[in-house]
C-alpha cells in the first residue's frame, strides 16, 4: 500500500475517535427525580461516544443489565465507589443499573444510534422499583419524539 493512502487512513481514525463525545452521568444518593438515581437517566448518544459514570455519592456502581444490551455488545461492571468510562460501539439500547440499588430502581437506559427507546423490550426478572423506573423513563424518552 502506498504511504498517502495509509496515512490518509491514520488521519480518517484519529479525527474520527477524536470527534466522539464523552457524556457524563452522576450516581446519586438522591437527585431531581428522587432517590438512588442516576442523573441524567436517559442518554441518546452516537457510536463511538463514551459515558463517564461518576460516583458522586458512596455505595454506588455502574453495569450493564444482562437482557437489556444490544447483541454483540460487550457487557461492564464497574466497581462500588469507582468512576467508570464505558465507550458504546455497538448500536441499540442498554439498560444500565446500580447492582447494590437494583431493587431499589436506580436503573438508566443509553439510546446509542437510532434505535428509538419505544423499542424496548424490558426484561421480565426485573424488581418492581426497576421496571416502574424503566418506565418512566420509557415515557419521558418517547415523548421527546
Amino acid at each position: 500500500m502506498p504511504i498517502r493512502p495509509a496515512i490518509t487512513l491514520l488521519a480518517t481514525l484519529l479525527c474520527t475517535a477524536a470527534l466522539a463525545e464523552v457524556h457524563e452521568v452522576k450516581m446519586l444518593n438522591r437527585g431531581a427525580s428522587g432517590a438512588m438515581v442516576y442523573e441524567p437517566d436517559y442518554l441518546a448518544i452516537a457510536p463511538g461516544d463514551r459515558v463517564r459514570f461518576i460516583a458522586s455519592h458512596p455505595s454506588h456502581n455502574a453495569a450493564s443489565l444482562p437482557g437489556l444490551l444490544p447483541e454483540g455488545a460487550e457487557p461492564f461492571k464497574g466497581r462500588i465507589n469507582e468512576e467508570i468510562e464505558v465507550t458504546f460501539d455497538t448500536p441499540g439500547l442498554y439498560g444500565i443499573q446500580c447492582i447494590p440499588h437494583l431493587a431499589m430502581g436506580m436503573v438508566m437506559l443509553i439510546q446509542v444510534g437510532d434505535r428509538q427507546a419505544s423499542e424496548v423490550q424490558l426484561p421480565a426478572s426485573l424488581p418492581a422499583r426497576a421496571k416502574a423506573r424503566f418506565e418512566q423513563i420509557l415515557e419521558q424518552a418517547n415523548s421527546a419524539y
